[in-house]
Order: C-alpha cells, then sequence, then structure tokens
C-alpha cells in the first residue's frame, strides 16, 4: 500500500461518487469518507443512498436510508417486494448515469464488469461461510478494512484491499475522561462504576437482559459500593429495559441512560456487554470487560459449525490471545459473570496489562480513516496504484 498521509493536490475535475450506506453506523463513515473525498475534489458530487450525516455533507440521497435497514428474515420478507424496487431504481439510477465509482459502505453491488466498485467495511467473511470471498473478488474493484487482520484475508485471497483503519479509533481520545463522564451522568466520582450493556436489540435484550441484571445483583452483594448504570439505543429498548427491571425478584437500584453508550463506558471502571462493536468502544476507551452471549440452542448450533475464528470479541481477534474473557452459551451464568467482573474490579495488576494492551490496538487503528480511504478511492478512479 502506498503512503496515503500525504497531503493530495486538489483536483479540479468533477467526479461523480455514488455511495450506498443502509445503516446509522454506515451513515457516520459515509460522511467522513465525504469530507475527506471532498478535500481532493471540491466539485465532486456524492448521490445514491444515506442517512443525515451524508446529507448534511452536500449527499443526495435516492431514497430514505431508513428504507434499507431491515432486520431479522421476518422483516426483510415483509418487505421484500419494496427492497427488490428499491435496488431496482439504484441500478437503473447507475448505468443510465454512470459514476466514476461506486462505494458500497457494508453493502456491494456485482457491477464491478461496467462499473469501478469499492467496498468499504469488509463483511465477516473471515469469521464464516469463507467461500463467499470468490463472489466477493467478482464484485468489487478494491475492499476497504477496518482492522488488519481482514486485509491480511483478502490478501491471501488475491483481492485488491487497503487497511484504513477504524474511524472509531481516531475520533476517541487515547485517553478517556472518566471523571468528566461521571460528572455528567450524576454519579459518585468515588464509588466503583459497572455499565451494563446487554445489546442494541430487542432479541439480544430479551436473552441478555435479565442475565445481566442478575449478575450485577449478585456482584453488588459482594461490592455494595458499586454504582450501575445501562444506556439504552432508543426509546423502545429503554422501556423494555425497565420492564426487565421491574420484573427482578429483588429489585435493583440502576439507572436507565437513553443513548450516550460510549460516555456510559468512558464513566464506568468495567463493562459487562454483549458481543458487537460495543466491545470496541471499550477497548479505545481502555476498559476492562466481560462478554457474555446467548443464542437459541438451534442457532447456536449452526453457528458454532460455521464459524471459523477462536474468539467472538473484536478484542480478542485483534490481539490474536483472550485479553477479555468471553462466556457464552451455558458458560453464561450470573455467578460467573459476576465473578469475572469482579476479578477485572480488584486486580489491579490485570487492569495495568490491560490499558497497556487496548493502548497499543487503540494506536494500531488510529490510521486516519477518513482520509485512508479517500486516498485509496482517489489511486483507484486516477489509474493509480492502491
Amino acid at each position: 500500500m502506498t503512503d496515503h498521509h500525504e497531503n493530495s493536490v486538489a483536483s479540479t475535475r468533477k467526479v461523480t461518487f455514488a455511495i450506498v450506506a443502509g445503516e446509522a453506523s454506515g451513515d457516520i463513515l459515509g460522511a467522513g469518507l465525504i469530507r475527506s473525498l471532498r478535500l481532493r475534489y471540491p466539485n465532486a458530487r456524492f448521490v445514491g443512498i444515506g442517512g443525515d450525516e451524508m446529507i448534511a455533507e452536500g449527499f443526495h440521497s435516492l431514497v430514505p436510508m431508513e428504507r434499507l435497514s431491515v432486520m431479522g428474515l421476518v422483516e426483510v420478507l415483509g418487505r421484500i417486494r419494496e427492497l427488490f424496487d428499491i435496488r431496482a431504481r439504484l441500478m437503473n439510477y447507475l448505468l443510465a448515469t454512470p459514476p466514476d465509482v461506486v462505494i458500497g459502505i457494508d453493502s456491494a453491488e456485482s457491477l464491478v464488469e461496467i462499473l469501478i466498485v469499492a467496498h468499504y467495511v469488509s463483511p465477516s467473511v473471515w469469521a464464516w461461510r469463507q467461500k463467499r470471498i470468490f463472489t466477493i473478488a467478482k464484485s468489487v474493484n478494491l475492499m476497504l478494512t477496518l482492522f488488519p487482520f481482514e486485509a491480511r484475508f483478502y490478501e491471501e485471497h488475491g483481492v485488491p484491499v487497503a487497511f484504513v483503519g477504524h474511524p472509531l479509533a481516531d475520533r476517541i481520545p487515547m485517553m478517556p475522561d472518566t471523571a468528566g463522564a461521571r460528572q455528567s451522568l450524576g454519579l459518585l466520582e468515588d464509588a466503583p462504576v459497572l455499565a451494563i450493556l446487554p445489546g442494541s436489540r430487542g432479541g439480544e435484550v430479551e436473552r441478555l437482559g435479565t442475565l445481566f441484571l442478575e449478575a450485577a445483583r449478585w456482584i453488588q452483594g459482594r461490592r455494595p459500593d458499586l454504582q450501575l448504570v445501562i444506556p439504552c439505543v432508543n426509546r423502545e429498548r429503554e422501556k423494555q429495559v425497565r420492564a426487565l427491571v421491574e420484573a427482578l425478584d429483588v429489585k435493583l437500584a440502576v439507572p436507565i441512560v437513553r443513548g450516550r453508550s460510549r460516555e456510559v463506558m468512558a464513566s464506568s471502571d468495567v463493562v459487562l456487554l454483549a458481543s458487537g462493536t460495543a466491545t470496541l468502544e471499550a477497548m479505545l476507551l481502555k476498559k476492562p470487560m466481560v462478554v457474555g452471549y446467548r443464542l437459541s440452542r438451534v442457532s447456536y448450533a449452526l453457528v458454532s459449525r460455521l464459524v471459523k475464528v477462536p474468539y467472538v470479541a473484536l478484542p480478542n481477534l485483534l490481539a490474536k490471545e483472550q485479553l477479555v474473557p468471553e462466556l457464552l452459551q451455558d458458560d453464561a451464568s450470573p455467578e460467573s459473570l459476576g465473578e469475572a467482573v469482579l476479578e477485572r474490579l480488584e486486580n489491579e495488576s490485570e487492569r495495568a496489562r490491560l490499558t497497556a494492551a487496548f493502548s497499543q490496538l487503540h494506536e494500531q487503528l488510529r490510521q486516519g480513516a477518513d482520509e485512508q480511504s479517500a486516498a485509496a478511492i482517489s489511486a483507484l478512479i486516477e489509474g493509480g496504484t492502491v
């Protein structure tokens, strides 16, 4: 990969970038990418499907992005006609008015034979259903990855790839303001804090919410000074979590905060959380964490046969070792989760070791992702080398 940190001279070309983002995380990535591309191409036009963050940067969305944000098989089937109509409209537009490049953010169309296609954010092809790599190789001209282990996987399979780092690593400071976060949330500064994140989707909260609350109660029985706090992504999850708290046999004093999950994690001494992107944020905030997760028995049996990686938590995948305890399925009990949290709350040497390891991983991911991505895409459409 060439050094993309060098500033490039702005081009007077009127380049058209078609970008397709399907959910909020992609919208944030897209907005950062647009800002960096506009520095290189001040006269550029940005069109496709995106959300409010991208639109604020001058992006024209052909349809509202939320029409693509569908989770779950039943929900997809219920809107399959609309989704096909959106895809047809997008394809017709791209073919009628070909852009200089199509950038799929967590979404790539098979247009490589007629249009230049870049894909920003790799699907988890390195973890399961690895034969998809052959389809991806035919579908994209360039893969932009957030993590170095993803780039290595694509290199091994001959797919043009650029590791650009993770935007969160650029935006989250190396040292979190724990005291400031506690003050903002109204928490005591001199008592330990456990942040509880049972997931952002209803199914996750249903499977993990009560489990995590019972684990918190187990810990408080041994550490009565422990403060608890739960962030919820929206009003629906907040209502769901409140119902779970009220249904406990023994009442638990736990503030519930809508949004502000990063601030809640920053305020904490330890994080108890579901597997997912939140584990990356907790790592970047240098917070010891315990990962717990449960699926239905049928789903777990299927997934455990398909998954080809030894870990589920991103810090472990990045470090290639188990920095973070992963308690899955039957291993995830209130007592086992509680013991793991208590160990990370009270073991100062382990906390120091994790801070050092997490800081090293943070530096590894802090590559200037917006600029790196813009540089790689610019090299692609200018015919240079990536």
